[in-house]
């Protein structure tokens, strides 16, 4: 049963070290984030499901300490989802003289790997398991809640942190461009998300969000059929613009 929820976007501008110098502008993002993340950790959940949009290669499922980097973005910045600490150990010998073994091979997709920079910053527990699924763009709604349901039904106690942004057309420099439907169907998912709705979740439209490039659309649905029956209660931590992106931070706690 799913027992608590965070939602936050993706964007690889949330890690400082990919921003560089615009970094101090989602600082306030970046909080929201930590404190979403940690009102998971509260909730002490058996285990940790974190979704979010990916490629057809990189839906995963992923382990806890599967790998993902922003060396794309041209910085040395590699990161695994919840590592326990004897795996997330690098550099040196260990204690028997032996070479530490190589980094493994990124697989996490981006939104992923943003979600394990986050947990890594907000101090998540590693011996909480986490594991990690990617869902494509393309997702049907009713597939999508169908995995909600799924990955809700594993255990007694399972929270989610799903990963997406709104949409990319909230302004002329934004990447989809100015289109004037893009700041109705964003305040829906805020209202949705304040209010633990998750049948206004659920009915988002999909062709609509696709020419809108809101990315978050497959994993809120996700979210939507996870949460069928539990009794939640929504909070929205933030629901900003910037870059003409829409962003949100939100709790969803019994």
């Amino acid at each position: 049963m799913l027992i608590a929820a965070a939602v936050c976007p993706c964007p690889p501008l949330l890690v400082p070290e990919v921003a560089a110098g615009a970094a101090p502008e989602l600082d306030g993002l970046r909080a929201a984030c930590a404190e979403a993340v940690r009102a998971l950790a509260a909730a002490r959940p058996e285990c940790l499901i974190v979704v979010g949009p990916a490629e057809r290669a990189g839906r995963g499922p992923h382990a806890q300490g599967a790998a993902g980097s922003f060396r794309g973005f041209g910085v040395e910045l590699d990161v695994r989802l919840a590592a326990p600490a004897a795996d997330g150990a690098s550099g040196g010998d260990d204690a028997a003289g032996r070479s530490p073994s190589p980094p493994p091979a990124p697989s996490l997709p981006l939104s992923l790997a943003v979600a394990a920079w986050l947990l890594e910053h907000a101090g998540w527990d590693p011996a909480v398991p986490v594991e990690g699924l990617g869902v494509g763009e393309p997702l049907a709604a009713e597939r999508c809640i169908e995995v909600g349901r799924e990955l809700a039904g594993r255990a007694e106690r399972i929270a989610l942190l799903v990963m997406g942004d709104g949409t990319a057309c909230r302004m002329l420099k934004a990447p989809g461009y100015l289109d004037e439907r893009a700041a109705p169907f964003d305040a829906e998912v805020a209202r949705a998300l304040a209010a633990a709705d998750t049948g206004a979740l659920a009915a988002l439209d999909e062709e609509l969000a696709y020419e809108l490039k809101a990315a978050g659309r497959a994993p809120l649905q996700v979210l939507a059929g996870a949460a069928e029956g539990a009794p939640l209660k929504g909070e929205l931590r933030y629901d900003e613009a910037p870059y003409g992106v829409g962003y949100f931070v939100a709790s969803w706690s019994s």
